[in-house]
Parts: C-alpha cells; sequence; structure tokens
C-alpha cells in the first residue's frame, strides 16, 4: 500500500447542490473551485475551497442511483472522505477488507476509487490521485 498524501475532501451528500450553496457558499463563505458533472455514478460534484482541503458536494442525478438511495436512507450529511495517493488502485486494494475490485470513476481528470467493503467508522473511503500542486495549496487570508 502506498502512504495516504493528503486529506484531499470530505464530501457530503445533498439533495441540490443550489440548496447547499446557500450554506457552504453563502453563509461560510467558501468558493466553489471546480464543479461538474460524471456519468458514472451520475453525479454532480461541486468543489468548494476550504484552504488545505475541499469540502466537496454530491449530487445524484439519477433517482434510481445508489447515492439517491443512500440519501432516502440517511438524509443529507457527511458521505465520505478522499485521501490523495500516489497509486490509487494499489492503496485501495491495500485497504480493502474483503480484497474486493475497485471501481474507479474520474473526476477532475484524476482517476478516484472508493475502498471495496470498508466502513471506516461508519464512513466510506475513497482514494485520488495526488497532484504535486495540491500540496502547495494555501488558506485565503
Amino acid at each position: 500500500m502506498t502512504p495516504l498524501r493528503r486529506l484531499d475532501h470530505v464530501a457530503i451528500a445533498v439533495r441540490a447542490t443550489d440548496e447547499a450553496l446557500k450554506y457552504f457558499s453563502g453563509k461560510l463563505g467558501l468558493e466553489v473551485s471546480h464543479s461538474e458533472e460524471i456519468a458514472s455514478p451520475h453525479v454532480r460534484l461541486t468543489y468548494l475551497d476550504a484552504g488545505n482541503t475541499y469540502i466537496q458536494l454530491v449530487e445524484p442525478l439519477d433517482s434510481e442511483a445508489e447515492l439517491s438511495q443512500w440519501l432516502a436512507e440517511n438524509g443529507e450529511g457527511l458521505h465520505h472522505i478522499c485521501f490523495a495517493v500516489d497509486d490509487v488502485l494499489a492503496t485501495v486494494r491495500g485497504l480493502s477488507l474483503d480484497g474486493g475490485s475497485p471501481s474507479t470513476a474520474t473526476a477532475r481528470g484524476r482517476m478516484a476509487a472508493f475502498v471495496p467493503g470498508l466502513r471506516m467508522h461508519g464512513v466510506m473511503v475513497e482514494c485520488t490521485e495526488f497532484r504535486e500542486e495540491d500540496e502547495f495549496r494555501t488558506a485565503r487570508a
């Protein structure tokens, strides 16, 4: 397993990104750094700059998607934490408790994968590709 380099983001599952932004951007003052829709899973990802990490708002765009079901059961809130690593697949396999095969996705131009079968104290863990330029981001003044 390769070492965890840094916390990349904390993901919050939301029903509607625009509503969530009223709080996270409007009240907390966090700036949107990046937003995109990905096809698989079909979600909208919105990254808010929190200085040394991101808050990621995850909105399902398919009512039959796993995330939609998760929201129905759990409500909005903490969904997963994501660590930046040098080798996503090796790290995910090393962290996996059951040796399951990870499925990958691409967001922000980076490979990412959830650790199969792992809920660390009730929280899912994801890994994404580390990029050197992220190591030197600093908080806004």
